[in-house]
């Protein structure tokens, strides 16, 4: 059975409004000039999908939510930091879908003040109705919406717990769409890419990649991440560990090992959502180039890490790359300090060295 055919016997609630499109980004390329070594650089738009804001979360919610009504579900449980995209766009499917929408929001990035706690993502999750359980630090969001089912069971509902980052196997088959999608995409181009790159925190982006280029029978490394939460290990880990479960579900019976993943810890700095002043610079690249937006969180220190990728010479002179643009846009305005240096002069030659 084909991976098109696989996917369509999965339940799927539409919620993009078809394949987001692949853009050279050419005026990055102008800046960056020789050190570019004649390489290429595409961004994967998932950063335009209409609901919600968008972002890579509704493809894994695609899939997640289709789970949940199949189940006859009315309400939806999600579980993420206080800035979480993936709860701002599960209460958004939520609302779009008619369902309950519950959010439990822990204190997982050492950042606090009204900048952090009441802006971007959460201001949204309020507008888009949610009911919001914003936890302390030291109390378990796992066990708290865990003990939150139940009370939602009790009372006569039909929950439906969304994993953290929603990247669980069936979350992460949003991503093994996606690959088909760029497979496609890559084929009317007549584009070759060298590699396929996004951030990996939870793990389900990287993993429902990987599961797909398996199930087509292409190159898994072909996908780098650059990890933005865990250390190497345990992201690599977790990855295939999604990965083969995400397989199975498509039933495939090929499996995944460490080797077939490909993914960098250089980005991480001092942990999940502590900006990094490569972060910063890429950024401020992106929308000084051409005028388009990274979150600080996940984007923003990926493409940080295939700039540095290309200034260490990874890539041949002529290969394409495509870079996967995750959204996360709203987190911006949390991170707003860390931006608005007084003194901040824009670079007049990019920050990537030989």
């Amino acid at each position: 059975m084909s991976l098109s055919q696989a996917l369509s016997l999965m339940p799927r609630r539409a919620l993009l409004e078809g394949p987001t499109p692949i853009q050279r980004l050419c005026r990055i390329e102008d800046a960056l000039g020789s050190s570019l070594n004649g390489v290429r650089i595409y961004a994967k738009r998932d950063d335009l999908m209409s609901l919600g804001g968008g972002g890579n979360k509704l493809r894994k919610l695609e899939f997640l939510l289709g789970d949940a009504t199949a189940a006859g579900a009315d309400t939806v449980i999600a579980t993420g930091g206080r800035q979480s995209n993936f709860t701002r766009l599960t209460a958004a499917a939520a609302a779009r879908l008619g369902l309950a929408c519950e959010l439990v929001l822990a204190p997982f990035v050492p950042r606090e003040g009204d900048e952090y706690d009441r802006n971007g993502n959460v201001l949204l999750d309020d507008l888009f109705g949610a009911r919001i359980h914003s936890l302390p630090a030291g109390v378990n969001s796992t066990r708290f919406a865990e003990e939150r089912f139940e009370e939602l069971r009790l009372a006569g509902h039909i929950a439906y717990m969304a994993t953290f980052g929603g990247s669980s196997p069936v979350g992460s088959l949003g991503y093994a769409a996606c690959a088909l999608e760029i497979q496609t995409q890559s084929n009317d181009l007549d584009i070759d890419f060298a590699e396929i790159v996004v951030p990996n925190g939870s793990s389900g982006t990287q993993a429902g990649l990987v599961a797909g280029y398996r199930a087509l029978g292409l190159d898994t490394t072909r996908v780098r991440s650059h990890s933005v939460l865990a250390p190497t290990a345990s992201a690599v880990s977790t990855t295939v560990e999604i990965a083969n479960a995400a397989l199975t579900l498509l039933g495939s019976e090929a499996s995944l090992s460490s080797n077939d993943v490909n993914l960098s810890g250089d980005q991480l700095g001092q942990g999940y959502g502590v900006p990094t002043p490569a972060m910063v610079e890429a950024v401020r690249l992106m929308a000084s180039r051409e005028g388009l937006l990274l979150d600080p969180v996940y984007g923003g220190k990926a493409f940080a890490g295939l700039l540095a990728d290309i200034s260490a010479g990874r890539y041949a002179a002529g290969d394409a790359v495509l870079f996967i643009m995750t959204g996360g846009i709203p987190s911006l305005y949390a991170y707003a300090s860390d931006f608005l240096g007084a003194n901040h002069q824009p670079p007049s030659k990019p920050f990537l060295t030989p």
